[in-house]
């Protein structure tokens, strides 16, 4: 699968990849056909500790997440690293662990620690030269040629875009194999990066609905030169729009039911997350293992 995900995202042809933070948000990204998976450190924030993305979460928070969706799902995951979780020696291990729990692509970025999402304010930036130094520590960890390191820079916000593709420069000269130059605020910048970097080296677009950087299409930025489209927190917003709807309707009625059109039943979600397949593999070891669900009359 490593070897393949290299060459697919090399080969030129657009990679939409939603962003998840726990098994069963990869699970229905899977099933809903996409090609990769986002593992989103802000997403992880937002869900795991209902905080913003301003450096909370921990290594061994998202690493247990990525042992977690790789346990159950297949495609391709790319893992947001943040900062390497501290200087170069952290960075050499983050990628050593996030490899072997099953990452295909490690991203990381140029931000002081604590971070902050790409598209709040306030964000400070290590030196380029510190940065040249994770990225070239990320190389040398990785166990297989074919696991991708992304380098990211968040200086647009912070000195601007002619520094910020100067310091993208030196970290594509440090190794890195795709390149992810944070929060374009217009579609000038963002041509400005695909006029420097389109057709040298694979580049990210993040798409964050109501942050700094226009809304395209997959085939628009493709077409713009952008190889690598993700929507990290999409998800989860939708959710909580989903939800709050949800909840203020069980407030109001006291019941579910006129949720029911919007939901999955019992059974629906059982068979979502396959317990028949856990059934069939009990049964293997166990033959009076029986999982079946109750079907109840719904009037």
């Amino acid at each position: 699968m490593t070897q393949n995900f290299c060459a697919r995202i090399r080969s030129g042809r657009p990679l939409l990849a939603p962003g998840a933070y726990d098994a069963l948000s990869a699970l229905l990204v899977e099933q809903a056909g996409f090609e990769a998976i986002y593992i989103s450190g802000a997403s992880i924030s937002y869900t795991q500790l209902g905080r913003p993305d301003i450096g909370l979460t921990t290594f061994d928070e998202v690493s247990a997440i990525v042992g977690r969706i790789r346990e159950r799902v297949g495609l391709p995951l790319i893992v947001d690293a943040d900062t390497g979780f501290g200087g170069a020696l952290n960075v050499r291990r983050t990628v050593r662990v996030l490899e072997r729990l099953g990452a295909n692509a490690i991203q990381i970025e140029d931000q002081v620690s604590p971070k902050r999402c790409g598209h709040l304010s306030g964000k400070a930036l290590v030196g380029t030269q510190e940065m040249v130094g994770k990225v070239k520590a990320a190389v040398d960890a990785r166990r297989s040629g074919n696991t991708l390191i992304i380098a990211r820079t968040d200086a647009i916000a912070v000195e601007g875009i002619g520094p910020s593709l100067d310091r993208a420069e030196a970290y594509l000269e440090a190794g890195a194999d795709v390149l992810f130059v944070e929060a374009p605020r217009s579609l000038e910048e963002m041509s400005a990066i695909a006029a420097r970097f389109a057709g040298r080296v694979p580049l990210v677009a993040n798409m964050v609905e109501g942050g700094a950087t226009p809304i395209r299409t997959l085939d628009e930025l493709s077409a713009e030169g952008f190889g690598l489209v993700i929507a990290p927190g999409a998800l989860v917003r939708a959710y909580v729009h989903m939800a709050t709807q949800f909840l203020r309707s069980l407030k109001e009625t006291g019941s579910t039911r006129p949720q029911f059109a919007n939901m999955v039943d019992f059974e629906q979600l059982n068979a979502r997350i396959g317990l028949n397949e856990m059934t069939r593999i009990g049964e293997r070891y166990d033959p009076s293992l029986r999982l079946s669900v109750y079907r109840a009359t719904v009037g």
